[in-house]
């Protein structure tokens, strides 16, 4: 069935605001985009945690979708008269329909991490069946594997465990790197994530891929420390949480963040001076993985 996608420009002020006004009006979902997405003033995505920067961007453009037999004219005069006025930059598309589950699953493809790691989706047969296969389908919470913050954590991992390490997995979203060290040879993993639907997430993959792995929400979490803790977030949250991962290191353990900027990595650094000398362990795409190891 074909549908009728409506974009109208909207201030960011408006935006939640004119999005209900269109489900209200009958559209079965509705999105709201950065209107200057693919330009020179382009913005980043609602900011970091902890920031002090807009919820949304100052120019905004929803989309929302509707039954192809809506009537676009009568839908714009309604959607004017709840707003008080004629929308801004008022556009119509019909888009035809198409199977998307099949289309995305096309485009995520199993992912070689190293010649001993790969990542694959269920519906794909593993290309090296002799090597470790970590069984993983996009969800709700974040880490595919697809991410080069992802990909640079899970080298490390693959890289430098050396067998029987307990390790503490800080923020894990879809447990992929929890899992990940067990499969690779790790001891005693935990996974922490402030979300319970990615709590929930990344029990089932565990379960998918037949490891022992234990995820908490921080209110159910314990002061344990760990051999290794892995930490792949966002600047502003990892220099906030640099005494409480700290804390949750052994002496002499090792601690791996990512999540950061290249233009970030000093600042980081600085945060974590204290408690270790970070270096860099790896770049891609211009995001960084640094490591060090726990001062005593």
């Amino acid at each position: 069935m074909p549908w009728l996608a409506v974009s109208v420009s909207v201030p960011g002020e408006l935006a939640d605001e004119w999005s209900d006004i269109l489900l209200d009006l009958g559209a079965v979902s509705t999105s709201i985009e950065d209107a200057e997405a693919g330009s020179a003033d382009e913005q980043p995505v609602f900011g970091e945690p902890g920031s002090a920067e807009q919820v949304l961007w100052e120019h905004n453009r929803i989309v929302a979708l509707f039954d192809a037999t809506q009537d676009a004219g009568a839908l714009l005069a309604a959607f004017a008269a709840a707003i008080g006025m004629h929308p801004p930059d008022w556009r119509v598309d019909t888009l035809a329909d198409q199977d998307w589950i099949r289309t995305t699953q096309a485009d995520l493809k199993p992912i070689h991490v190293s010649d001993r790691l790969w990542i694959v989706p269920s519906w794909h047969t593993p290309p090296a069946p002799e090597a470790i296969n970590l069984h993983l389908d996009p969800g709700l919470a974040f880490g595919t594997g697809s991410h080069p913050t992802t990909r640079l954590c899970l080298r490390w991992i693959d890289s430098q465990l050396r067998g029987g390490e307990s390790l503490l997995d800080y923020g894990c979203g879809s447990g992929i790197l929890a899992i990940a060290a067990r499969l690779l040879g790790a001891g005693a993993v935990r996974g922490v994530d402030i979300d319970p639907v990615a709590i929930v997430a990344a029990r089932d993959n565990a379960l998918r891929n037949e490891v022992e792995t234990d995820f908490v929400t921080p209110e159910q979490d314990d002061p344990s420390r760990y051999d290794v803790v892995v930490a792949n977030i966002l600047t502003n949250p990892l220099r906030a949480l640099a005494p409480l991962l700290a804390a949750r290191n052994v002496p002499a353990g090792r601690l791996v963040l990512s999540g950061i900027l290249s233009s970030q990595a000093e600042d980081i650094r600085l945060a974590y001076a204290p408690w270790y000398d970070l270096h860099t362990f790896a770049e891609d795409e211009g995001w960084i993985c640094l490591s060090g190891m726990r001062k005593p």
